[in-house]
C-alpha cells in the first residue's frame, strides 16, 4: 500500500449508488468486503450506524460493505461528511474477514444511542 493512502470500509451512504458516494469517485475501489461478526448495523433513517457489539452486550453480524484505497488528504473531507467534529461518528480500525483479515482498515462508528433503532441485519439498503 502507498504510504500516502489508507484503506476504508464503507457500509452506508458512501457506498456506490448512495448519496455520498460522489466523495469517493476519485478514489480506488478495491471490491466488496465483510467484517468479522463483531458489529451491528442500525437504520437511522437516511443513513445507517455501525456499532461494536462489545458496547451493546449483544451478538454481532458480519456487515457487508465496500473497501477503498483513499488518499490521506481525503480523510478530512470524509470525516466532515460523517460529522466526526460533531461527535456523530468516529473513524477507527475495523476487523474484516478474509481475504482482508489483518489488513489495517478504518471505518466510521456511530457514537450515539441506537436504542429503539431498527437493526439492518448485515447490510443497509
Amino acid at each position: 500500500m502507498n504510504p500516502k493512502t489508507t484503506q476504508i470500509f464503507v457500509y452506508g451512504s458512501l457506498k456506490r449508488g448512495h448519496d455520498l458516494h460522489f466523495l469517493l469517485n476519485d478514489q480506488i475501489y478495491l471490491g466488496p468486503a465483510t467484517t468479522q461478526p463483531k458489529y451491528r448495523l442500525f437504520d437511522l433513517g437516511e443513513y445507517p450506524g455501525l456499532v461494536e457489539v462489545d458496547s451493546l452486550g449483544q451478538t454481532g453480524n458480519s456487515i457487508c460493505g465496500e473497501l477503498y484505497s483513499v488518499d490521506l488528504r481525503k480523510l478530512d473531507e470524509l470525516d466532515a461528511a460523517e460529522e466526526v467534529a460533531h461527535f456523530l461518528y468516529e473513524r477507527r480500525q475495523i476487523k474484516l474477514q478474509p481475504p482482508h483479515e489483518g489488513v489495517h482498515v478504518q471505518a466510521w462508528f456511530y457514537l450515539r444511542s441506537v436504542r429503539n433503532k431498527e437493526d439492518c441485519g448485515n447490510e443497509w439498503q
